[in-house]
């Protein structure tokens, strides 16, 4: 199972959520879970396994053309087939805009004079490391850097294990896309406010686009009001799950703590869970 744990907006619990369900996982002998942080952006569930093993580090290199002055005659074919507009021809020269280039090669294939080849560059880091039976992959987006998409797929291609659970950033924009395509199955954290729930409606209406199966989780169940709940019923949507606004969670996760290890009858809830996704993917 790939289980990617997505919400409209941020600070709704996603990276609580997925480490629990990790550790809880693991904890019943099912073997190696592997932790996906795409949050590239922002990445932190490292963060609740201080006891980690860096396994790997390398860097996520992407392709992008390089213009041979010698050969080019300007005819500014290249910059026409761009859809990104990563290239200006003027008449002296070619302008390239690598942050803007997304590596399809166009550019390459229709240079009549053969004046463009492919070179890479880095865009961020990629991280591996171990802390029991989870595994932990995340990526660090490099300073400047517009696109997180290259990176995020790179770290999920990394995740081989077959129990993968993916922390996705929040928003729904196509870091979102790209963190849940080709999930199993997608839980969305949400909190029973007015933002919460108009930010799990965008998030509900990509993962239909995307047909990716879904249900909810709430986060800081007893705070604002009801209009979540009457708007999963409405919409037939299931929810698997409800975390309590409770202080020793709170104070647990402010320490970098994951608090099922804490509190071990959460174990058994996060499990049950995984379960029942099983249970209805199947």
């Amino acid at each position: 199972m790939k289980i990617s744990i997505a919400s409209g907006k941020g600070g709704t619990g996603k990276t609580l959520v997925a480490t629990n369900i990790a550790v809880s996982l693991a904890s019943t002998g099912i073997g190696h879970v592997t932790v996906a942080d795409c949050d590239v952006e922002e990445p932190n569930a490292y963060l609740f396994f201080p006891e980690r093993i860096l396994l790997e580090r390398e860097k996520c290199q992407v392709s992008v053309p390089v213009i041979d002055e010698a050969k080019c005659t300007h005819c500014g074919k290249c910059s026409e087939v761009c859809a990104y507009h990563a290239l200006a021809v003027l008449p002296e020269t070619v302008l390239l805009f690598p942050e803007l280039c997304h590596g399809c090669g166009a550019c390459t294939i229709i240079c009549p004079e053969k004046a463009v080849s492919e070179t890479t560059r880095s865009v961020g880091e990629i991280f591996r490391a171990r802390s029991g039976d989870v595994e932990i992959i995340w990526g660090e987006l490099a300073l400047g850097e517009a696109r997180t998409t290259p990176l995020i797929k790179a770290v999920k291609e990394r995740a081989a294990c077959e129990n993968v659970i993916v922390d996705c950033p929040p928003g729904t924009s196509c870091s979102l896309v790209e963190s849940v395509r080709g999930t199993n199955f997608c839980l969305l954290v949400t909190e029973p406010t007015p933002f919460g729930l108009y930010d799990l409606d965008i998030a509900l209406k990509v993962l239909e686009k995307m047909n990716i199966p879904r249900a909810v989780l709430v986060n800081k169940s007893g705070m604002g009001d009801r209009n979540v709940y009457k708007y999963l019923e409405k919409r037939n949507i299931p929810l698997l799950m409800e975390i309590p606004l409770d202080r020793k969670i709170a104070e647990l996760y402010s320490r970098g703590e994951i608090f099922a290890e804490k509190m071990p009858q959460w174990k058994a809830k996060f499990a049950g869970m995984v379960r029942r996704i099983e249970e209805m993917v199947s």
